[in-house]
């Protein structure tokens, strides 16, 4: 059961409901937070669940439910995800740093996966290294058909390193059409993107690369995002204009 749930995750990644709910929520360490997720009961019947998506890792489930009254409750020493009334409710127990992360709450009917709520939780701890998140859009124009990379340069003083472990990195994109960015891809923490001048105090530089086949509907601007010490970082963004779309942005 677990197999087929990973795999529809990883084909419906960026597919959400025109309804999508994301916003940003910061919290200190220690505190008690409560995310919760709409239950339509009316809508048919279907399964709830809390995820969690942290790059260089697999996701992580929290708890499930249904769209109906049902008593049951998944519990954890640090989470606890249960139904309340007319909602699913995830409780995150006295907050760690690396609870910092991407949280989804989605809705499976079937074989039909709907993305309902998403929340990247900031846990406010010590001060982010990163020094800046650089964005460099691409030289050449891009026709539909056209493979293109998009790059983000990531600058830390390693010297003044304050937070323990590494860096988490998201690509996000917003479309005209879209309320919502949708997150489209996160990278794994193998550190070999990673390198250290020889020159003494100079910055840590990170570089990640995003690829893919485009087409007139990915137009639009990517985000790449940071998650370190609590805070997330936002570089300037790369508008991808498509020659040949009609749509501006």
């Amino acid at each position: 059961m677990l197999t087929v749930f990973y795999l529809l995750l990883i084909l419906t990644v960026g597919r959400c409901s025109d309804d999508l709910n994301f916003d940003m929520k910061t919290v200190g360490v220690g505190d008690d937070v409560n995310l919760t997720c709409t239950r339509q009961k009316s809508s048919g019947q279907g399964t709830l669940f809390w995820i969690r998506l942290v790059s260089g890792n697999f996701l992580k489930f929290l708890g499930g439910t249904y769209s109906f009254d049902y008593n049951g409750v998944n519990k954890t020493p640090h989470m606890t995800t249960k139904q309340e009334p007319g909602t699913f409710l995830l409780r995150i127990h006295e907050t760690k740093l690396s609870d910092t992360g991407l949280y989804y709450c989605i809705k499976i009917n079937q074989l039909e996966m709907t993305f309902l709520n998403g929340t990247f939780l900031r846990i406010k701890g010590p001060e982010p290294d990163i020094t800046a998140v650089i964005q460099v859009p691409p030289s050449d124009p891009v026709r539909p058909g056209d493979s293109v990379t998009l790059q983000c340069s990531v600058l830390s003083d390693s010297e003044n390193k304050t937070s323990p472990g590494e860096h988490s990195v998201y690509w996000f994109r917003a479309g005209s059409d879209e309320s919502y960015p949708s997150l489209i891809y996160a990278h794994g923490n193998s550190g070999d993107e990673c390198e250290r001048s020889p020159q003494t105090h100079s910055p840590q530089k990170c570089v990640y690369s995003f690829s893919k086949k485009v087409s007139s509907s990915d137009a639009g601007t990517y985000y790449c995002a940071v998650a370190t010490c609590g805070e997330i970082l936002f570089g300037n963004g790369t508008t991808l204009e498509i020659e040949g779309n009609c749509r501006t942005f």
